[in-house]
């Protein structure tokens, strides 16, 4: 199997655990780091024993992929660049800060026929991938996605900072268009939204209501999730699933399960079980990494395509609007 070249844009936080793990990642050689603060590459550099560079079209001119890591004001002319030396991108959610940008990245990408792909982390959480082998459908979703204050990633509403990851994932479950969005959010210590609230109603008339915060005094990333027979909670922060469902009380895998006794009566009974999937061990970031790396390679789909960043980035502007929207009617009835 071929191996390939990758480099790094943006040596923040964040960039350095991209360095730090894509030297784990299988086929791939990190050719180094850029950053336009040199001193941050170099000092990245250094601690991962790899090479800084000074320019960016030098990094650009050595690589097959780059994964970059900058603020999101910055992913469109970063991305653009990296895909007009004909280097395959994986970049940072959201994958722009405008929809215009990401429309002409996923047309550039499509026409140099080279991969793009956003980093949805939480696709790739312990909490989800264990729920594989399993048939979600939901109809109705509950996501509450809360965080302690942190100065990085105010540069943005907390709708893109935050929510925009159960945004993708609610829009990768509900096969169904987006019919109908309201939603309300407020400013408290930054000058853009710090909490919000969506609810997202679909063509096949499921629900997803979602809320995120990022000046909460505890952290929580939950999402649970109801379908026919089923309900289904997710806890993002221990990667554990657990999932309640209804089964025919003669079903020979009854015997399997821990059961919460009967619903129902006659033909119409139903045993209620539990389980919870086997938790696997996943870093989510380095498998992330490792499925960009293999799309390259074998020349695939990514599973989190530009096409998935780009409507998750169409719904979450639909709700900033929304808010503004509802700002507006609130402001004028006085």
């Amino acid at each position: 199997m071929r191996e390939i070249k990758i480099g790094i844009i943006g040596t923040g936080h964040l960039g350095k655990l991209h360095t730090k793990l894509l030297k784990q990642v299988n086929n791939c050689e990190l050719v180094g780091v850029f950053d336009k603060d040199y001193e941050a590459a170099k000092s990245a550099a250094d601690e991962f024993k790899t090479k800084a560079f000074e320019n960016i079209e030098d990094i650009l001119e050595q690589i097959d992929a780059v994964a970059i890591v900058a603020t999101t004001s910055a992913h469109y002319e970063l991305a653009k660049l990296a895909l007009d030396h004909n280097v395959n991108v994986f970049v940072e959610k959201p994958i722009t800060a405008e929809i215009w940008e990401a429309e002409e990245l996923v047309k550039l990408a499509d026409e140099k026929k080279l991969k793009l792909q956003v980093g949805h982390i939480e696709r790739f959480n312990a909490a989800l991938v264990s729920l594989e082998k399993y048939d979600l459908n939901p109809m109705f979703v509950q996501t509450d996605r809360l965080a302690q204050f942190n100065p990085r990633g105010t540069d943005v509403a907390v709708v893109l900072d935050l929510m925009i990851h159960d945004i993708d994932i609610i829009l990768s479950l509900v096969k169904s268009k987006v019919k109908h969005i309201s939603a309300s959010g407020v400013n408290v210590v930054s000058d853009s939204l710090d909490i919000a609230n969506a609810r997202l109603e679909f063509e096949n008339g499921a629900v997803a209501n979602v809320t995120a915060s990022r000046i909460s005094q505890k952290k929580m990333r939950k999402m649970r999730m109801f379908q026919r027979d089923a309900y289904i909670s997710l806890d993002f922060i221990t990667g554990v699933s657990e999932i309640y469902r209804l089964i025919s009380p003669d079903d020979k895998s009854l015997e399997h399960f821990i059961t919460f006794g009967e619903l129902g009566v006659g033909e119409n009974r139903k045993a209620v079980i539990y389980e919870q999937p086997e938790q696997k061990e996943i870093n989510a970031l380095k498998y992330e990494l490792q499925l960009f790396v293999d799309s390259v390679i074998h020349d695939t789909t990514p599973i989190v395509s530009g096409d998935d960043g780009l409507r998750a980035l169409k719904v979450a502007d639909m709700i900033m609007k929304k808010i503004e929207e509802s700002r507006k009617q609130l402001e004028d009835s006085f």
